[in-house]
């Protein structure tokens, strides 16, 4: 289902320039992807326009320094700056200790407001793996910023793309 995913992230720019489920199906056929893949992705990708429809952060004016803080102030009007999220244990099996470190750490660097979190954490939670790979975490985090029409910042992009495996300590 990821590579899939992945190669709607790489051909459609933002989310609302994807087709519709039936003709995506079409153009992911063609390209050679197994059915069941197919079909796990769209429902995946329904699942995630469902999700980011009902929430403010769709309502952002684009891209920018200053969109930034706009989501910021329009995420979950009622929500403290200084409240805490407490995974359940589902939550916490399905996706482990270093998926739940890296959502922590997306979280304290300012990059995943509470509603992008939150997002973040229903497709994961819909996403096989038992637990989800932090490779996987990651491209759902992509997928949620893209169904947004929102592209992270550079620094962000690059830890959501870089292969860890390829680091040298110094």
């Amino acid at each position: 289902m990821f590579e899939v995913l992945v190669f709607v992230y790489e051909n459609y720019w933002r989310g609302d320039a994807c087709p519709e489920p039936q003709q995506l199906g079409r153009k992911l056929t063609s390209v050679g992807f197994d059915p069941d893949e197919i079909q796990e992705a769209i429902t995946w990708l329904e699942g995630l326009t469902f999700a980011t429809h009902g929430t403010p952060l769709g309502s952002a004016t684009g891209p920018g320094p200053t969109s930034d803080i706009i989501l910021k102030e329009t995420l979950l009007p009622g929500q403290s700056p200084d409240s805490l999220r407490v995974y359940s244990v589902a939550e916490q099996d399905h996706l482990g200790a270093e998926c739940l470190g890296f959502v922590s750490f997306l979280e304290s660097a300012g990059v995943l407001p509470p509603a992008m979190r939150e997002i973040v954490m229903d497709r994961a939670m819909a996403a096989p793996g038992d637990p989800v790979s932090l490779d996987d975490l990651k491209i759902i985090v992509l997928m949620v910023y893209w169904s947004f029409g929102e592209e992270p910042d550079a620094l962000v992009l690059d830890e959501l793309c870089d292969d860890a495996q390829d680091r040298v300590a110094h």
